[in-house]
């Protein structure tokens, strides 16, 4: 009963204690008794214990002490030590429910507060084990000795173990680099990091790990956690593009070479039916011999070197995708070099057809051909920007460098003066060419610039038309 009270409202309260006050001293003015009424006024004190403030009590108890001294006198001769002592008792009595009524309200705020964060860690442990469980990287913690504490089921699936085998095995069995992670045992230094290296499973199959863990220091010791994710997949698609990069590449460099070597011997035959015509060389074994050597290099040279076309028609793809992979690769080096990067990219682009490889390829030729043309400029600066026109997707890029010098033969395989072997523009534009696009040098732009078209597919070109652009 006295804890339902505390729900009561204050008026209420206020009311019953004045009620109470009011019945008290009327039974006190009515009824004649050689003993005081005046305790009574302790019930009604409690209740205002619980709403007012020390000084309202204070007074409410020496109203209460006057009520007795009118109604209920004692002899002259106690009239002070009584009212004295009435005052003290109600007033200690009221003070003493304020207090109490304060430490409880205080204890019940506590628990209501404990309660919430109970509540808000029980949620919380649920969503993390929930995240655990069904989270598809392997996830567990191991002791500083390596020990497998803890392994959600994709760890099972990863590493082939049954349902609940992975406690109590070493880690070392399926990822040896983390067996040599040093925990706080060894040394104070906080491991948070990440690593990729050669997994195993009980299958005996090897796999590419990556591997994100950190050390911690508990109060059952050392811990080591790590969250374990599958990259074989990803490392069989980059290697595989990288050799079909190659052997495109290739393919191009050879059919270049050839085309240089065809033109150097058609040379020499002409200089060779020449001296042919004037026969002074007749008979002459080594001079037959130079024109058999020029006529069997001539057919080496013209063999069908031209790219495969077993791929077919290349992929619609995103090109929005291929330009944040590239911003995400030029930012950094951008940066070091204190070349100022502009973004003038739509946000929304239609798929363009390409190959995604081959096309990123292309925009990191431009951009090293950009960087080393910068090296000696004064406020570098390098744009990248995309628009859209009828059913071809353009890409410029251009920066603020002293340009190609008037003159210069782009895109030609082998030329003299050119970094490396001058090849980068011309299996640019070939790459670019063989999924039916093309690239072109606009002269007209100050400092460099190159433009990329690419075939726009035409279901995504209303939507592109109207997108806004972000720098």
């Amino acid at each position: 009963m006295i804890r339902g009270l505390f729900e009561w409202r204050s008026r209420t309260l206020l009311l019953l204690a004045a009620a109470l006050i009011g019945a008290i001293a009327i039974v006190d003015w009515q009824i004649t008794l050689n003993a005081t009424l005046a305790f009574l006024y302790i019930f009604p004190l409690v209740l205002l214990g619980l709403v007012l403030n020390w000084w309202q009590l204070i007074a409410t108890a020496l109203l209460c002490t006057f009520f007795s001294y009118q109604l209920d006198p004692f002899p002259m001769e106690m009239e002070v030590a009584r009212n004295v002592l009435i005052f003290l008792t109600l007033a200690t009595t009221g003070l003493l429910s304020r207090a109490g009524s304060k430490s409880y309200r205080r204890e019940m705020a506590s628990v209501v507060v404990m309660q919430r964060e109970m509540m808000a860690r029980r949620a919380a442990e649920e969503q993390l084990e929930f995240l655990v469980v069904n989270s598809p990287a392997a996830v567990l913690t191991m002791s500083a000795d390596g020990e497998i504490l803890m392994a959600n089921p994709a760890a099972h699936r990863m590493f082939a173990a049954g349902a609940g085998q992975l406690p109590t095995r070493n880690i070392a069995r399926y990822i040896p680099a983390l067996a040599s992670v040093p925990s706080f045992a060894e040394t104070a230094k906080l491991f948070r990091t990440e690593m990729q290296t050669r997994g195993q499973r009980d299958s005996g199959e090897v796999f590419l790990a990556s591997v994100f863990f950190s050390t911690s220091k508990t109060a059952a010791g050392p811990r080591l956690a790590a969250l374990i994710a599958d990259a074989s997949e990803h490392l069989r698609e980059h290697e595989e593009a990288s050799l079909r990069q190659l052997l495109a590449g290739s393919r191009i460099l050879v059919a270049a070479v050839s085309h240089e070597v065809r033109n150097v011997c058609g040379a020499i035959g002409v200089v060779h039916e020449n001296l042919a015509r004037g026969a002074l060389l007749n008979g002459n074994q080594d001079f037959e011999a130079l024109g058999s050597l020029v006529e069997t290099l001539s057919k080496i040279a013209s063999l069908d070197l031209k790219q495969s076309t077993s791929n077919a028609i290349p992929l619609w793809i995103d090109a929005r995708d291929v330009l944040t992979d590239l911003r995400i690769v030029m930012e950094p080096s951008c940066e070091e070099n204190d070349i100022e990067l502009h973004w003038n990219i739509p946000r929304h682009l239609p798929l363009v057809q390409a190959e995604r490889h081959s096309l990123l390829q292309v925009l990191l030729n431009l951009a090293k051909n950009s960087q080393r043309a910068l090296e000696s400029v004064e406020g570098k600066s390098i744009e990248v920007a995309a628009r859209v026109e009828g059913e071809v997707v353009f890409i410029e890029f251009a920066d603020n460098g002293p340009g190609i010098p008037q003159g210069t033969e782009l895109f030609q395989p082998l030329q003299r003066g050119a970094d490396a072997t001058g090849l980068g523009l011309y299996l640019s534009r070939a790459f670019m060419r063989s999924f039916r696009g093309d690239l072109r040098h606009d002269s007209k732009r100050p400092g460099c610039c190159f433009v990329l078209e690419l075939a726009a597919e035409k279901s995504n070109l209303e939507n592109a038309a109207h997108s806004p652009f972000i720098a």
